[in-house]
């Protein structure tokens, strides 16, 4: 097996320190910004839906403000904020390359997304499930937390598996810049020195990567879907 492997991709098989450590930084730089923007984004969308007009908690300058910051920073292609955004990394992180480096901009491009996938999964609860709870006497935080949140669970899930896999492409797409990770490490060998074998393993990981992130989210919409 191994040496047929070596045969199909020797350039990959001199490099597996470098794959394994690549693939670590993927998964860093996915796990931090994506809990991060999953906080932020939550957040967000769900000042989205409460402030907007006919809301629970009604707010026109906070919905347009907050509304016209997600468009704007949903607007500006992520490779542009990525270099944009230097100046910021450099004074928050301390660096704007590498791993560390790519995170900040991971989260500004990932959290206007996020935010209204959840403006959306929230927008689809039937009105007369908010009516109800109000009729009850149920607060504003008490509707949030126990009507929004707990019905819109396989919509979170939803938009959460959709925005986790879009993150993934970000992640590679930072390694164009330095950022490290999968992405960094098939341009640096597989482009620029033309290691195609290189690209087509980082391809296969990135793969499979979706696919886990895939089945985890199917997984537990079924499990929530009542």
């Amino acid at each position: 097996m191994e040496n047929l492997l070596q045969r199909l991709a020797p350039n990959v098989m001199d490099k597996l320190p470098e794959l394994a450590g690549s693939c670590g930084q993927t998964l860093v730089m996915l796990l931090i910004s994506g809990l991060i923007s999953f906080v932020f984004g939550l957040v967000f969308g769900v000042l989205l839906t409460v402030t907007r007009r006919g809301g629970i908690l009604q707010n026109l300058p906070v919905f347009t403000v907050l509304d016209k910051a997600v468009n704007v920073f949903r607007s500006v292609p992520f490779i542009i904020l990525l270099f944009a955004l230097i100046p910021v990394t450099r004074a928050v992180a301390g660096t704007a390359i590498g791993t560390r480096g790519a995170i900040l901009p991971l989260i500004f491009g990932t959290v206007p997304f996020f935010s209204r996938q959840i403006e959306s999964a929230l927008s689809e609860l039937p009105d007369g499930l908010i009516r109800a709870a109000q009729s009850m006497g149920v607060g504003p935080m008490g509707i949030i937390t126990r009507v929004y949140l707990r019905e819109c669970i396989p919509g979170i899930v939803r938009a959460s598996t959709i925005t986790f896999v879009s993150l993934v492409g970000l992640t590679a797409m930072a390694g164009a810049v330095g950022g490290g990770g999968l992405g960094d490490f098939a341009i640096r060998y597989g482009y620029q020195r033309n290691q195609m074998d290189v690209t087509y393993a980082s391809v296969i990981i990135l793969l499979l990567l979706v696919s886990v992130i895939q089945a985890l989210g199917g997984l537990i919409i079924k499990k929530t879907t009542r």
